[in-house]
């Protein structure tokens, strides 16, 4: 199967009717090899594309996830979605702004009203702060092109002398880190499970983000956690 999606680069259920499996189970092997996504595989030699950083703080990627809020007493999550949607329109959004380490993987998150240029400046510089703590010297900030970064004198000054690169058009991978563990927030800790309020969802945020870092493992990192990385521990 390994050596046909690379070599016939073909979706799921094509590979499926090629070998006479179901898709679901086809997609579940290609994404334990990590060969789920076209876009991550060399066009040429069909081999995975990895962009990895030498070093802790070579590179960290900076990006906002825009998540609905939870409405009191729960969404369609809680009440069905007959009752959820209605419900929960006109609530707002939590703008969820995300610093990882290239190497590391390492996280920092905050959850704010907005992604204007001066909240984004007050983010980087916590996450500075962050990332300093553990005794990584931040020298490269990644983003995409968006005004509040490019644009946004509060946001340059917040970067100091560091250097500010910006994503490539049509290349995902540039920004793949910060894009897959964007999902893994949202599938491991917004929608993990039903919660009645947004209080409820924000007050385990920070927790999530802990076991992240310390305790969950990562397939790219041996299947240690991103701290196992860290200049204390390497």
């Amino acid at each position: 199967m390994i050596e046909l999606r690379r070599s016939w680069r073909r979706g799921p259920h094509l590979l499926a009717g090629r070998l006479g499996m179901a898709p679901s189970t086809v997609h579940a092997v290609l994404a334990r090899h990590g060969l789920s996504r076209l876009a991550r595989m060399d066009r040429v030699t069909g081999e995975i594309i990895r962009y990895e950083r030498d070093h802790p703080g070579e590179l960290i990627h900076v990006d906002v996830k825009k998540l609905g809020r939870v409405p009191d007493g729960g969404g369609w999550r809680v009440l069905g979605r007959d009752n959820g949607p209605a419900r929960h329109r006109g609530k707002g959004y939590d703008y969820l702004h995300v610093a990882i380490d290239d190497h590391t993987r390492i996280a920092f998150v905050q959850a704010h009203a907005d992604e204007k240029g001066t909240t984004c400046a007050a983010f980087l510089t916590d996450a500075l702060a962050f990332f300093a703590e553990l005794g990584i010297t931040v020298e490269r900030v990644m983003t995409d092109n968006a005004k509040n970064y490019t644009l946004s004198r509060d946001f340059q000054a917040a970067l100091g002398d560091r250097s500010h690169k910006t994503t490539r058009p049509y290349r995902p991978q540039t920004n793949g880190k910060a894009e897959r563990f964007n999902r893994t927030l949202l599938d491991e800790w917004a929608y993990t499970r039903a919660f009645t309020s947004n209080d409820e969802r924000l007050g385990t945020l920070q927790a999530w983000i802990t076991d992240y870092n310390w305790k969950r493992t990562h397939s790219s990192l041996g299947n240690h956690p991103p701290a196992s990385r860290l200049p204390s521990t390497t």
